[in-house]
Order: structure tokens, then sequence, then C-alpha cells
């Protein structure tokens, strides 16, 4: 039963990260005029924001396939598949420690070079 229980959280949590917002800007209001083409500055920006949100949903399921396969073994009633999941849970937090400061960095790394060119 409890194996069942982490099953659905794991792919409750994998789904919440992949899921896409919802939603839009709207129709526009009744008699306005068309607004000018956006500028290449902004294209860009909404590229990278796009581009951000992309690499967190996906950096989001990776982890959460990571620590689902985690607490699968930590909820077992055997007694071996419990001191993996120690042994697994140490692993996921250092690789989850890395990766988040992997794509941080990346980020960082990015947005200097646009801002200094260099």
């Amino acid at each position: 039963m409890n194996s069942a229980v982490a099953a659905l959280f794991a792919v409750a949590v994998v789904a919440g990260a992949l899921a896409a917002p919802v939603g839009g800007t709207g129709a526009p209001l009744r008699g306005s005029t068309a607004s000018p083409a956006p500028s290449p500055s902004a294209n860009f920006t909404a590229s990278v924001n796009r581009l951000v949100e992309l690499v967190a949903g996906a950096g989001g399921g990776i982890l959460a396939l990571v620590w689902a396969r985690v607490a699968l073994s930590w909820f077992s009633n055997d007694v071996t598949k419990k001191v993996q999941a120690k042994d697994r849970a140490r692993d996921a937090l250092i690789g989850t420690l890395l990766f988040t400061a992997a794509i941080t960095g990346a980020v960082y790394g990015l947005a200097h070079w646009v801002v200094t060119g260099s």
C-alpha cells in the first residue's frame, strides 16, 4: 500500500513539473489598434525566459524521478531496500545540489555574458 501511495505521489510531482501554464493574454479590446511588432531585445528576452522555464521543467522532472526511486525503496518493508534507500537518498541529495548549482551557474553565466558581452 505504501509503494502505491509513493508511486502516485511521484507521478503527480512529475506531471506537475512538466505541466505548461494554462491561460493566455486574452483577446484585444474592441476598437483597439494593433500594437507594433516587439523589439529584437524583447524577443530575445522572451525566448531566454521560455528556455529557462523549459530547463526548470525538465530539471524538475529529472529530480522527481530520482527522488521517486528513493521514496519507493524507503517505504518498502524489506530491510535491505531501506538500507539501499539511505545510500540512494545521500546520492540523490548530492546530485540535486550539484544539478542545482550547475543550472544556476549556467543561467548566471548566460546573463553575465548578455549584459557584459564577455
